[in-house]
């Protein structure tokens, strides 16, 4: 209950954060727009003026520059930037989780296996099987499940172990396989962005009835290549962590087959 209070207040404060930036980028936006055109205006009245006198060649003003954010929705799209906006929250929660999980603590804390080892020494065997059943790691699941079918014998308890142990294992992987879906899915995402926006531009130069301009072209370009980006920037570190915490997670998993089976071995021969 309190790693999933941890994990909604966490992606809360995430969304927060994002909108907080989004809005301050569209106010900057529109402020810094706002005013380069006066400037721009100002600048262009001046130039007509002087151009008129003297009889020159007019200057074309320059464009004002535009906020990164508002540029990155402007070149997605609503639909895209609400695809990659869920990928991308997705993505931090489940990495959190992923984390939480992968902690030592949760799989096979130190300080069980030493005071499970000095209950076992000290013949508090009802005290060894309290303190794993009310461990809520990986190895004390494991360990509870064995103790508490050892008065059928140890092949019995070896294989209760063994059952627990599994479930824990595919309960861990189901959940890390997220990673894996997410680092699969933001590329596509991006792919399907990378066509829809060279359609875009190839349909505008067949519906055109001369050489369109390159403005006419750069909004279908711009979805092409920046939809392509953020696929891949999503789905790179996706795709790396879910290795990294797929191996910890499996070295731990042994470490906790190794340790039960050894407890239960030393718990067998005091008996």
């Amino acid at each position: 209950m309190h790693r999933a209070r941890l994990i909604r207040s966490m992606g809360l404060c995430l969304v927060l954060a994002a909108a907080a930036s989004l809005a301050h980028g569209v106010w900057s936006n529109s402020s810094v727009g706002t005013t380069a055109q006066v400037v721009a205006q100002d600048d262009a009245g001046a130039e007509a003026g002087g151009d008129a006198a003297a009889g020159g060649d007019a200057q074309p003003a320059k464009k004002p520059s535009k906020n990164m954010l508002v540029w990155l929705y402007e070149a997605l799209g609503w639909r895209y930037t609400i695809a990659f906006l869920a990928l991308s929250f997705a993505f931090v929660a489940m990495l959190i989780m992923c984390i939480l999980t992968a902690r030592r603590d949760q799989i096979c804390p130190s300080h069980l296996v030493e005071a499970f080892e000095a209950h076992i020494t000290e013949k508090r065997y009802q005290e060894a099987y309290e303190l794993a059943k009310t461990d809520e790691s990986v190895l004390g699941k494991v360990l509870s499940a064995g103790m508490a079918r050892l008065q059928d014998g140890p092949e019995q308890a070896t294989k209760a172990m063994q059952e627990m142990g599994e479930d824990e294992n595919m309960r861990i992987e189901h959940r890390l396989s997220y990673l894996a879906l997410i680092g699969t899915l933001a590329p596509m995402v991006g792919l399907l962005g990378t066509v829809d926006g060279m359609v875009g531009s190839f349909t505008v130069i067949a519906e055109s009835d001369t050489t369109p301009k390159p403005s006419e072209l750069a909004t279908g370009i711009s979805m092409a290549l920046v939809t392509t980006l953020a696929g891949l920037i999503i789905a790179i570190p996706a795709i790396g962590v879910f290795n990294i915490l797929k191996n910890r997670i499996a070295r731990l998993m042994l470490e906790t087959g190794m340790f039960s089976d050894s407890l239960l071995g030393r718990l067998q021969t005091k008996k």
